[in-house]
């Protein structure tokens, strides 16, 4: 059995395929390439499904992170902490728009920013925090603001993988000064090239983005100041905007497969599941366990001749990448650990239940058989040495 990472060609010929077209024919005909009324359309629903007043489109993801902390005046000599264990974007933003990013370890039970470690990280010269709702469950966020209103902190999400994930009752995109989404295809809700946005519910942060994005101003040839070229593409604005409408049954279904993975790889010796955090919803962007006792890499070949498709979110801390190696002297032990045992399996809303079953029973059969052997290496050795008969 063949299962891969993720099916799009499936999703587009099931759900969207004859709506996407019949938008994408209409735009054509109109040729309303660059902030055609569907870029406005699809903003305004979105920023109704985060609960929030204002979104505003953007190139990308990495894009809503650069310009949300432009437009926060957040630039050169100010720093901004986030965590170590993430995908490079969000200490990329930090750096393109000029502050420095300082770096936290994560939690070893939610793979989020670890919150008792911020505190220590903050200086005279912080001017904001990024929690990343890593893999889809919401960062702590309450105890976050706690240390921003203390220290007179921005909080701005990374919910690049959290589209549709709640804490406290409260939506991913709601809970800071601003929200940065991704629409990447491989996103819970994602574009057919890159695009991002930035939600919020402060106008003037609105008005300011929407100048940010399209030099400067949000009136042809008027430059209020100096901006970029980072809009939402049209096209990509109406496949978003079908997407949408099937975004909550999409994220339901990963949140059922992700329960028949925890029950289906309970107790395997050397797997640990995901844990939830309480009264918040993880929306499972990735499903990701952790293999124990360095056989992460064997079991990784060993599905792959399964043809089953896994991958590494991610193989190395952003702190160990060349960019950012020995920025800080300081460890992140959490996060280096994670790194050589973390696996994401195949999870999406496509997924056939023969196929997660297929995943499931097939790291049941390699893990228990690396038990057997491990035992009877354990034996062999006791027995060589006079400790059995």
């Amino acid at each position: 059995m063949r299962v891969p990472f993720g099916d799009l060609p499936k999703q587009y010929r099931d759900c969207v395929r004859e709506e996407l077209q019949e938008s994408w024919v209409d735009i054509l005909n109109h040729a309303s390439f660059i902030l055609g009324p569907q870029v406005e359309s699809f903003e305004q629903a979105f920023a109704h499904f985060c609960s929030a007043k204002y979104a505003v489109g953007v190139g990308s993801g990495t894009d809503a992170l650069i310009l949300a902390l432009k437009a926060l005046g957040i630039g050169p000599g100010a720093e901004v902490i986030t965590a170590a264990n993430s995908f490079i974007a969000t200490a990329e933003a930090i750096v393109h728009a000029g502050a420095n990013p300082v770096f936290v370890d994560m939690d070893p039970d939610t793979f989020n920013i670890d919150v008792a470690q911020i505190p220590e990280a903050v200086t005279p010269r912080t001017r904001a925090l990024i929690p990343v709702h890593l893999y889809g469950q919401p960062a702590d966020m309450d105890p976050i603001h706690e240390i921003a209103d203390r220290h007179g902190l921005e909080v701005i999400e990374d919910a690049a993988q959290a589209h549709g994930a709640r804490y406290h009752d409260r939506e991913v995109g709601c809970l800071g000064k601003a929200a940065c989404f991704s629409f990447y295809p491989g996103k819970n809700l994602g574009a057919y090239g890159d695009a991002g946005a930035v939600v919020t519910n402060d106008e003037a942060l609105a008005i300011r983005l929407k100048k940010l994005r399209d030099h400067g101003g949000v009136v042809k040839y008027q430059h209020d100041l100096l901006g970029y070229s980072s809009r939402l593409d049209t096209l990509q604005a109406a496949v978003l905007q079908i997407k949408l409408k099937h975004l909550s049954g999409w994220n339901r279904n990963r949140s059922e497969y992700a329960a028949l993975y925890n029950h289906l790889l309970a107790g395997i010796p050397g797997i640990v599941t995901p844990r939830e955090m309480p009264d918040a919803i993880h929306v499972y962007h990735l499903y990701v366990i952790r293999v124990e006792g360095g056989k992460r890499d064997s079991l990784q070949r060993f599905l792959a001749g399964c043809g089953i498709q896994t991958l590494i979110h991610y193989p190395k801390p952003i702190t160990a990448t060349p960019p950012f190696a020995g920025l800080q002297g300081r460890s992140f032990p959490c996060a280096q650990q994670a790194a050589g045992e973390i696996l994401s399996l195949p999870l999406y809303p496509e997924l056939e239940i023969e196929q997660l079953e297929y995943v499931a029973h097939s790291i049941r059969e390699y893990m228990t058989d690396q038990t057997r052997e491990t035992d009877l290496t354990i034996a062999e050795k006791s027995h060589a040495a006079g400790n059995l008969p």
